[in-house]
């Protein structure tokens, strides 16, 4: 938020027509400020996602910086991991759906460890599998399309400008992205639309109902719209925790993609984070029902707990 103008008001001007005010006319002729009010911003719709964190939400971090050499060849690891995905992705495209799974899944987990980010799964569900349907999480980084991928490869809702991230995008597009323009309320029922076709297909499809990204300390509220699409196509919901943590367990901030962020600063705070640790908690499968509203409160009560 830009800081409000001001304009200054001064007193009477001294002169030979005008006597010099005493010390306590002084104090009356002071100058005046008149703050004017900020600029406000204001959202395309009154159901934009918006989120508080910013900077600021990083006053609370504390991280062991990797150094320079260790940076230098996590940055390598990820430019050779990634052109190896370029050169065997099209290969793997001919293969069965199990085998391109199993490809996608490693391919996410390569990625995050190439960068330097360990992965801890935590799956509460009673059998563990590969189960379709509607897969939710709150949302922290552009990471996260990899930590939803390493438990189930899945369709994505993302916003659009998904699509002109490197490396991120090339995998995601391995997955299937269905695009949101978040400032335009008309693209909404068709997204929804696509994500029930999809599940219908007996694809997963993940969506972050949060609609942007937040700190990992503080989180925003499920919007519903997709979750009509699990009801839609009568199939569960897995909900999914997502938490960045440094060596001593604390939630860091340090790979979430928030204020002024550009995709490159993101990933350098990554590369240069020492003992960086994704833990992932996936929760019981949840039916359906017949409100999107009561069921998107459900699956946020379980993500936050």
């Amino acid at each position: 938020m830009t800081a409000a103008a001001a304009t200054v008001v001064t007193g009477p001007v001294a002169s030979s027509a005008v006597p010099t005010p005493t010390m306590s006319e002084s104090r009356v002729l002071a100058p005046v400020v008149l703050e004017m009010p900020a600029p406000v911003v204001r959202a395309p719709h009154a159901w934009y996602p918006a989120s508080v964190c910013g900077n600021h939400c990083r006053s609370g971090d504390h991280i062991d910086i990797a150094g320079r050499a260790c940076r230098a060849s996590r940055l390598v690891c990820l430019v050779s991991f990634a052109a190896l995905l370029l050169a065997t992705g099209p290969l793997v495209a001919l293969m069965p759906r199990l085998i391109r799974r199993r490809y996608l899944v490693g391919a996410a987990r390569g990625l995050l460890r190439s960068i330097g980010v360990e992965v801890r799964i935590d799956d509460r569900r009673p059998f563990a599998g590969s189960a379709r349907g509607l897969i939710v999480a709150n949302h922290i980084s552009y990471l996260d399309i990899l930590a939803l991928a390493v438990i189930s490869p899945a369709h994505f809702v993302a916003k659009s400008d998904v699509a002109s991230m490197p490396v991120i995008s090339g995998l995601a597009r391995r997955l299937g992205v269905i695009t949101l323009d978040r400032a335009s309320l008309r693209d909404l029922p068709s997204a929804v639309q696509s994500a029930v076709t999809e599940l219908h297909r007996d694809r997963s499809v993940a969506v972050f109902p949060e609609g942007t990204t937040w700190c990992g300390r503080e989180a925003g509220r499920f919007r519903p719209a997709f979750f009509q699409a699990a009801i839609d196509a009568g199939v569960p919901v897995m909900p999914v925790r997502l938490r960045f943590t440094t060596p001593d367990g604390a939630v860091t901030s340090v790979a979430s993609f928030i204020g002024e962020d550009s995709v490159a600063e993101t990933l350098r705070r990554v590369l240069s984070a020492r003992g960086l640790t994704l833990h992932i908690t996936v929760h019981e499968m949840q039916l359906p029902g017949t409100d999107r509203r009561t069921l998107a409160q459900r699956c946020e009560r379980l993500v936050a707990a």
